[in-house]
């Protein structure tokens, strides 16, 4: 069908993610650094996108498109932010001085769980990734400061989730300049999991992102 539906100029677009931050339908990711349009049926042509966009990269036009499908956007919405603890959300720390006295969390996302994370969420935008073994962090005493500091950080456990992260992780990477990639596991076999499915992830995108994979062992050491 003939529709309005909106396009986003490329040259314009300085990849801020603002747009993406406001659909609320998840019609638009980020991809290299650049917003795009990720399905023409989340797109309702209202432009909410349009005010915030700093650049004017946004505008409207008319052409055949894929009729707004308002069951499939509450279904993705289900998996993307079906509560306040899977709402993507940035957050702002303070500033050296104000953290002389005290002990801050380095966190700069939220929500960290893979299975939870939007993988069009625009904090993946140029960002240096820790996807993390949770146990790594109750492991390791500085694991905050240490792993992550200035990253955005996934966590999850291959054994308890009972789930392939491959899937998930290949389209994030596929969508967004992920400038490298860091692994915590912990020395137990089952970890092994965590690390595979990063590495094949990276693979099938077909980049060639930095990766590294750093061992913590039970007693909290880098091995």
């Amino acid at each position: 069908m003939i529709r309005k539906i909106i396009k986003i100029n490329e040259q314009l677009c300085n990849g801020c993610g603002a747009c993406a931050n406001a659909c609320h339908e998840g019609a638009i990711g980020m991809r290299n650094g650049k917003a795009v349009l990720l399905r023409d049926d989340y797109c309702d042509g209202l432009g909410n996108c349009l005010p915030v966009c700093p650049t004017n990269a946004i505008s409207f036009e008319e052409r055949e498109a894929l009729p707004f499908d308002e069951e499939a956007v509450k279904e993705n919405m289900k998996t993307a932010c079906s509560c306040p603890g899977e709402q993507n959300k940035k957050i702002s720390h303070a500033t050296k001085q104000e953290m002389a006295d005290i002990i801050e969390s380095r966190l700069n996302q939220w929500p960290v769980q893979i299975k939870l994370v939007a993988e069009n969420a625009s904090y993946f935008s140029g960002a240096d990734l820790l996807i993390a073994a949770d146990c790594t962090a109750y492991a390791y005493g500085d694991f905050h400061r240490e792993f992550i500091e200035g990253k955005i950080t996934l966590i999850g456990c291959p054994k308890l989730d009972m789930v392939d992260y491959t899937e998930k992780l290949t389209t994030i990477f596929s969508y967004h300049d992920i400038k490298s990639v860091t692994v915590t596991r912990m020395e137990v076999p089952c970890c092994g999991g965590i690390e595979y499915a990063v590495k094949t992830a990276i693979e099938n995108s077909g980049k060639n992102i930095p990766f590294k994979v750093v061992t913590i062992t039970i007693d909290g050491k880098v091995k």
